[in-house]
């Protein structure tokens, strides 16, 4: 690996082995034959190669946005693992066979990972163990609970990458106006404030990397407009409408960001529009607008911005990681009467910290 990696630069993203791989049978082994036998178990089957889980095919997707730099590593993916170093290493010999070019990993004997998500300078830490996302999220750092099963990766390499805007890209001081004092109180002050630009929301910093990336493929495309193929692209899902739009689009290029496309919803149910747009990646306040992602996406219970105000301290997003397609497999989505399975990742970003960081019960070793 020649790259470079400049981790104030890059975009770092921490991933649980539960997050990147199927590990519902060694899960087992932990929980019902307690620790030593998973210690056996892992070494007996330390050359079978793990099934990928629900993040693998967006990490995958990832990660191969490096092949548009030969000097910098413009993505890097960290294993963060409760697994000891023994037991760790299924983990990474099935990250080579994969072909996933993840070769940092840091493997803590039954203590939290997401403690060293600072000195990485990681965007965001993907688990199945919800305790860790908790406590994670308690210390400040954006951290995602993966739900559900994974879907097969077709190996493509586009990236589609969706945004809510109110309290995912912005913050929800819009929402509150709205909350508080109704709809044409919200218009009002939306139109009245359309040049000034919203306070940045828990994921401007991921756009702003994803940005970056999309910067070197603009490049690439002036110098070889006949050949190259832009990967990534970029949209709000966003249940605004006129005149409150103008807010939006001006708050993002105020901040010195862009994105590609914009669906301006008025309140529409946002799921044939995910269907449509076949995203690998939605980041959404699902409890924002009851509506959600209606038929395509499920809607778990965020702890974010206004309409809930009083329930839970931590303000956090939904991610949706896969197919957004019915055909699917993953969690069961309940919106309406045509359940669609999809994989799901709720992404919980804190604005309160306490000290600590150690898991109140016995987490499973992912």
């Amino acid at each position: 690996m020649g790259e470079s990696l400049d981790l104030e630069r890059a975009l770092v993203i921490g991933v649980a082995s539960s997050a990147l791989f199927d590990l519902a049978e060694s899960d087992a082994v932990f929980r019902e034959q307690g620790e030593e036998q998973y210690r056996a178990y892992q070494r007996e089957h330390l050359d079978d190669v793990l099934a990928p889980g629900v993040a693998f095919p967006f990490i995958r997707r990832l990660l191969d946005l490096n092949a548009l730099s030969e000097t910098e590593r413009l993505v890097e993916v960290v294993i963060l693992s409760r697994n000891d170093p023994e037991t760790g290493m299924r983990v990474m010999r099935s990250v080579q066979s994969h072909g996933l070019d993840i070769t940092r990993a840091i493997f803590m004997q039954g203590h939290a990972p997401y403690l060293y998500m600072g000195p990485l300078k990681m965007s965001l830490f993907l688990s199945a163990n919800e305790a860790d996302v908790r406590e994670a999220t308690e210390l400040g750092f954006a951290a995602g609970h993966v739900v559900g099963r994974s879907v097969p990766d077709d190996g493509d390499s586009d990236l589609r990458i969706a945004f809510d805007f109110d309290g995912v890209l912005a913050g929800d001081s819009s929402e509150r106006v709205f909350q508080d004092r109704g709809l044409e109180e919200y218009q009002e002050s939306e139109s009245a404030l359309a040049e000034v630009p919203l306070e940045r929301g828990p994921m401007a910093d991921f756009l702003e990397k994803i940005n970056r990336i999309q910067g070197i493929e603009d490049a690439r495309s002036v110098s070889d407009p006949q050949g190259f193929q832009r990967r990534v692209r970029v949209a709000v899902v966003t249940a605004r409408s006129a005149p409150a739009h103008e807010r939006a689009i001006n708050s993002i290029r105020g901040w010195g960001l862009r994105v590609n496309d914009a669906f301006f919803l008025g309140g529409l149910p946002k799921g044939p529009i995910l269907e449509a747009l076949q995203p690998q990646i939605f980041l959404h306040d699902p409890r924002r607008h009851g509506e959600g992602a209606a038929r395509s996406t499920p809607r778990g219970q965020s702890p974010l911005g206004g309409n809930n105000r009083g329930e839970m301290v931590s303000p956090g997003l939904a991610v949706i990681v896969g197919s957004i397609s019915e055909s699917g497999a993953g969690f069961t989505c309940g919106c309406n009467t045509r359940p669609t399975f999809v994989p799901v990742v709720l992404l919980w970003k804190n604005r309160l910290s306490r000290p600590g960081g150690r898991p109140r019960s016995r987490p499973l070793p992912g």
